[in-house]
């Protein structure tokens, strides 16, 4: 081999291995936020920008594939955002399934301590659920429940890694024109098996009011998969009536709302969930209301459709329907099948969280570089395998494509 071509090797191996030169990167602004990321993405058009950081749609050159980038500003200047990136991060590594989003690229970062940005890379989708139940889009019961199945089906997965989500909103629920639908925003999640008193993150965000569960409005020490069961039934009853079914003001209006639709307790031991005795004499010192007709506030939906919201929206969460028994109720009987309705192969744990009340934000940045340089290395095995192999990652359409939205 001449001295020529084993130089353009080596380049080659260094290239491959993230060694030698470093890498060539793209700066555009979006939404007046500087972006800096690797030279392989070209910048479309900026998608939302808030408290979470800026987002923006790309081109991936190499393959032509959409993705959407979110940088996180000064992702350290406040500890407790820190540690939800950081959360969400170890949680999407871990999360594989259709319905939950995935990271899909990151940018390494150059040094531990000489970084203060994170740069994300998900799959792009066109929309999410709270645009299309505001928009004059017509939704077909088929829309309904190939949106509610998938919801469950994602749910499933997750509580099945003994994960809540916590924070399931129509705007955390992303869709493509397949109406395929993928879960995100894990930075409120925590682990269902841990003493709710041992967790520090179970306070220090609140989780969307409109779509919150009872026992956690009324300071239940310890709660379960069951929040999220009653998220999905406030989901689904905005997707038949076009509207948020509890747009409660304030803490207290939101549980006046709540019990005007679903009916004061009649019987003392629907409270038995409830520990906080301050909380339980509130309830009882509301009005007796009758639990109003679903069928009536949502006149043209199916029965089916109707007895399944029923189920989700009761008070006591051990009575609730489960996202097992919802998944088999007769409303998603066309589209049910266990087969593919996988389980986690293993738990999620939070072990990063013990003693969290104590983390620094460098302790935060010195997690978080972590991860991402062992997301990139992931990246790049699978990049190689790929090649290796002759694929060219392209996903299969989904069989509702007709659906467009």
């Amino acid at each position: 081999m001449t001295s020529a071509k084993r130089r353009k090797a080596r380049r080659e191996r260094e290239g491959r291995s993230g060694r030698g030169t470093a890498a060539v990167t793209s700066k555009f602004a979006v939404c007046g936020t500087v972006f800096e990321v690797d030279a392989k993405y070209a910048p479309i058009k900026p998608i939302g920008k808030g408290a979470y950081g800026v987002v923006c749609s790309a081109r991936e050159l190499e393959t032509n594939r959409k993705v959407a980038i979110k940088k996180i500003v000064n992702a350290f200047e406040n500890v407790v955002d820190a540690k939800r990136t950081l959360r969400e991060i170890k949680l999407l590594r871990h999360l594989r399934h259709e319905n939950v989003i995935d990271i899909i690229d990151c940018v390494k970062p150059r040094a531990k301590d000489a970084f203060e940005d994170v740069y994300l890379m998900y799959d792009l989708m066109d929309t999410d659920l709270y645009q299309i139940i505001r928009s004059s889009q017509s939704l077909t019961d088929e829309h309904c429940q190939y949106f509610v199945y998938q919801i469950l089906r994602g749910l499933k997965y997750i509580h099945s890694a003994d994960v809540l989500h916590r924070d399931l909103k129509p705007g955390n629920l992303l869709l493509n024109a397949n109406c395929d639908l993928k879960i995100c925003d894990f930075g409120l999640a925590r682990t269902a098996l841990v003493d709710a008193e041992a967790s520090e993150f179970m306070t220090e965000y609140v989780v969307t009011r409109w779509y919150r569960a009872p026992e956690l409005l009324l300071s239940c020490a310890e709660y379960t998969s069951a929040i999220d069961v009653w998220s999905v039934g406030c989901i689904f009853a905005e997707l038949l009536g076009r509207k948020t079914l509890f747009p409660g003001k304030d803490y207290v209006h939101q549980l006046n709302l709540i019990m005007r639709v679903i009916g004061t307790p009649q019987n003392p031991s629907e409270l038995d969930f409830i520990n906080n005795e301050k909380a339980k004499r509130y309830i009882k010192s509301l009005p007796v209301t009758a639990r109003c007709s679903f069928q009536k506030l949502f006149p043209n939906a199916s029965p089916k459709a109707v007895d399944l919201v029923d189920k989700m929206l009761v008070l006591d969460p051990a009575r609730r329907i489960t996202v097992e028994e919802a998944l088999a109720h007769p409303y998603l009987e066309s589209l049910h099948d266990e087969v593919d309705e996988p389980c986690a192969e293993s738990p999620f744990t939070f072990d990063f969280e013990d003693g969290a009340q104590y983390l620094t934000d460098t302790d935060v940045r010195g997690l978080i570089y972590d991860e991402l340089c062992a997301l990139s290395a992931e990246f790049e095995a699978a990049k190689l395998a790929q090649l290796s192999l002759g694929g060219d990652g392209q996903d299969e359409g989904n069989e509702l494509s007709e659906l467009l939205l």
